[in-house]
């Protein structure tokens, strides 16, 4: 799915550079709010597993290519901002030193994988837990996955249809289909990835936090906040 250079023109480019940047820039600001001690090496952890699992790549036509997102791993795991600054690192050290995405394409390549990716699987999976309660976490995943999988696939197709680099039926067709097959794939390892981070670390799933029920509040039995006489009964006990 990553985008090399010279083949979308260069209006696209400039619109989705700048919703990159900006989307990027505001990830960063809350990013830097919600993160704590804990949760900042599961980061470099997410960002070594995405990175290693994006340099499979399966060649599909126009220099484009499928392969492992990882967009629903991170957005489900950390939460939508943080999962963000993770897919741009990765995208970033990808471009720069593996040339595996243009320069003047890292725009477009975020917005498909980053902000569509992490996005779309977040909202799917946060609205279906809550719909459906904490125990639809798994199928959730599943479908999140697979649909950020497909739908950032057919967005990078209508992408460089509009650049007039092929029609865009066919690209999206081509891109769409291979990546439900994919989809598929990414959507398996991609939930037993967060089952085995559910039950190793389950404070540090964003999911298992927002989906986890609020705990009641206990009555207090402290005989200390037990009520005083009121003053009838002080007067009433007074010799």
């Amino acid at each position: 799915m990553h985008i090399p250079d010279g083949i979308m023109s260069p209006p696209v480019l400039a619109v989705l550079a700048g919703v990159s940047a900006a989307g990027l820039g505001y990830a960063v600001r809350r990013a830097n709010r919600e993160l704590d001690e804990a949760t900042v090496p599961l980061l470099g952890t997410m960002a070594a597993f995405v990175f290693a699992a994006q340099m499979v790549n399966f060649p599909i036509a126009a220099g484009t290519s499928a392969h492992f997102v990882g967009s629903a791993l991170v957005g489900i795991t950390l939460g939508p901002w943080a999962g963000l600054v993770v897919m741009a690192a990765v995208l970033l050290i990808q471009c720069f030193l593996f040339q595996d995405g243009g320069l003047t394409a890292l725009g477009a390549n975020f917005f498909n994988m980053g902000i569509l990716g992490v996005g779309l699987a977040w909202g799917v999976h946060r609205l279906a837990t809550a719909w459906l309660g904490p125990r639809a976490h798994i199928p959730a995943a599943f479908f999140a996955a697979w649909l950020a999988s497909v739908v950032p696939a057919i967005a990078c197709a209508v992408e460089l249809g509009i650049s007039g680099v092929f029609p865009i039926v066919p690209a999206a067709t081509a891109m769409g289909g291979l990546h439900a097959v994919c989809g598929i794939a990414e959507a398996f390892v991609t939930v037993v990835a967060l089952d085995f981070l559910r039950k190793v670390r389950p404070g540090a799933v964003y999911a298992a936090a927002a989906t986890s029920p609020a705990p009641r509040a206990v009555p207090c039995a402290d005989p200390q906040s037990r009520p005083g006489p009121s003053p009838a009964e002080s007067s009433g006990n007074a010799p």
